[in-house]
């Protein structure tokens, strides 16, 4: 691994650079009320699937930041010649190594987009995490075929919500979901955060009123 620091700018505290993935730790503002101690680790993989939105993150990260929390911004990368189920086990080993390497001991929440929210429920499907925000979540993962995002479809998880997890997204996006038959989007135990905007302060906002009913 090759660490690469940055000089201090606001509270941005370093970049870490991976031979595959990085990742960008943003501390919490000196002038916040609080510090949390559950981080939040906002997961892209902008070379697999450009609709993970890491700049919409990376603003985010910031307004959290003002809040109190840790942040931790990361882009996974991989070959593009692995097969489908190798490469949701390569990413969540990376993702692994990433949360590991963030020196946090606190089980983070997950924030991904698109079809980067594949590899946080592969992730959470075997690692512990205080929370899940999946924003504008695939239909199913086998609609990712018709984006050739994956070579063959990968079964359905099955995970029990044994830990808060939150859909956000626009009401367009969230009544596709119903008419889709997202499983999380029908479960009762998952919070549904219609918001006008999933980059905006409307999500902003709403999320953060999650986190704290959560008690994060």
């Amino acid at each position: 691994m090759v660490f690469s620091f940055l000089r201090p700018i606001t509270q941005a505290r370093s970049c870490f650079q991976r031979p595959i993935s990085s990742f960008f730790v943003r501390e919490p503002s000196s002038s916040a009320s609080r510090i949390v101690p559950t981080p939040l680790v906002f997961v892209s993989a902008t070379q697999w699937d450009q609709s993970s939105s890491r700049q919409g993150f990376a603003v985010l990260a910031q307004m959290y930041s003002e809040k109190g929390y840790t942040s931790l911004d990361t882009d996974l990368s991989l070959s593009a010649d692995a097969s489908s189920v190798n490469r949701m086990q390569d990413f969540e080993s990376e993702l692994k190594s990433v949360v590991k390497a963030s020196f946090n001991p606190f089980p983070p929440v997950f924030f991904a987009r698109g079809a980067a929210c594949l590899i946080t429920q592969t992730y959470i499907s075997s690692n512990p995490a205080s929370g899940l925000v999946l924003i504008s979540p695939p239909a199913s993962n086998h609609s990712l075929l018709s984006k050739s995002l994956l070579s063959h479809a990968l079964p359905e998880f099955d995970f029990e919500p044994k830990f808060p997890i939150a859909i956000v997204d626009t009401p367009q996006g969230m009544a596709n979901l119903q008419v889709a038959g997202n499983r999380l989007a029908k479960d009762d135990r998952v919070d549904r955060i219609v918001v006008n905007d999933v980059e905006g302060q409307d999500a902003f906002v709403k999320i953060e009123q999650w986190m704290d009913e959560i008690g994060i």
